[in-house]
């Protein structure tokens, strides 16, 4: 099974498209090297803008250039590309509609031990709560390929956050089921519905299997598109299985699990359990040890699932 990190998929695909249309361009913050853009840098100069660590002025620039029908890519770490730039994403990306795709890396706790000056633990609850401003949180590099693809095809703004490290294949080369601002069904289930986002999905799929050997029937959504969300997906899992659980590198505020919350509530009613990072600085530690520690992995969900049914 590869093991790839999303950031290199992104590189590659933009790389790859910058040479057949020359509207695309690239701007980090003194991140190309973090960023896995380097060989973009490199290669198409002419269409490449380093502002330095100025994450307002990264957005404001994208922004005019895609006024002027660039198609922007503005590339920096998630944690300071959610906070620092807030307003002027808001305001001069969601506000204004500008066709600029932010690309938040390093997202979640990716940065680990450097604790939560530089973790993005917030990140969804701030850009889902601007308006026009679409959130995406891909699963591993085969997905991430589908979704910058895709996204280069319209010309509205976007957020996607990624993790900063190589991630397991969740698909298969081939044979990725993508459809824009749909939940994928990754297994289907009867018993309990999990629900996830970003890096988790891995982890999501080996609990239904772990739980399949308990005799427990679990169904998998890989909800890469927190914003807009799957509205029907969620729905029919809360009409056809006894329990929800959500997963997301995030805070119990404002996240996918919130978000899921909200439409199960108002729909079907059914259980929901939210497994989110904890409303406190989390610990520090590399990530898959971060997950481990607040039941975020395999291991984790499996034993909140069997605790609950």
């Amino acid at each position: 099974m590869n093991k790839i990190a999303n950031k290199q998929v992104i590189n590659d695909v933009l790389l790859e498209e910058s040479a057949k249309d020359k509207d695309i361009v690239v701007l980090c913050s003194d991140s190309r090297g973090s960023a896995g853009m380097k060989p973009y840098a490199e290669q198409r100069p002419e269409q490449f803008i380093e502002i330095g660590i100025a994450e307002q002025n990264l957005v404001s620039v994208a922004a005019g250039l895609a006024s002027c029908g660039k198609k922007a890519y503005a590339v920096s770490p998630a944690s300071f590309l959610s906070t620092r730039s807030m307003e002027q994403a808001k305001v001069d990306v969601a506000y204004s509609n500008t066709n600029v795709k932010l690309i938040g890396i390093s997202g979640g706790v990716s940065y680990g031990a450097l604790g939560m000056t530089h973790h993005s633990a917030t990140d969804i609850a701030t850009m889902g709560s601007m308006p026009n401003m679409r959130v995406y949180l891909p699963s591993d590099r085969l997905q991430t390929e589908c979704l910058i693809r895709t996204l280069l095809k319209d010309d509205k703004p976007a957020y996607i956050r990624i993790g900063r490290n190589a991630v397991e294949d969740v698909y298969q080369e081939g044979n990725v089921p993508f459809e824009l601002d749909r939940a994928t069904l990754v297994k289907d289930g009867s018993d309990v519905t999990i629900i996830a986002c970003g890096e988790l999905v891995g982890d999501a799929r080996k609990a239904a299997q772990e739980l399949e050997e308990k005799g427990i029937s679990a169904r998998v959504l890989d909800m890469y598109c927190v914003k807009p969300i799957d509205r029907d997906a969620v729905i029919k899992a809360a009409k056809e299985t006894k329990l929800i659980v959500t997963v997301e590198e995030h805070t119990m505020y404002g996240g996918m699990g919130s978000i899921v919350a909200q439409i199960v509530a108002g729909n079907a009613p059914v259980k929901v359990v939210n497994l989110t990072l904890p409303d406190e600085p989390v610990i520090t530690g590399k990530s898959r040890e971060v997950f481990s520690y607040y039941g975020l992995d395999a291991k984790g969900i499996v034993k909140t699932v069997m605790e609950q049914l």
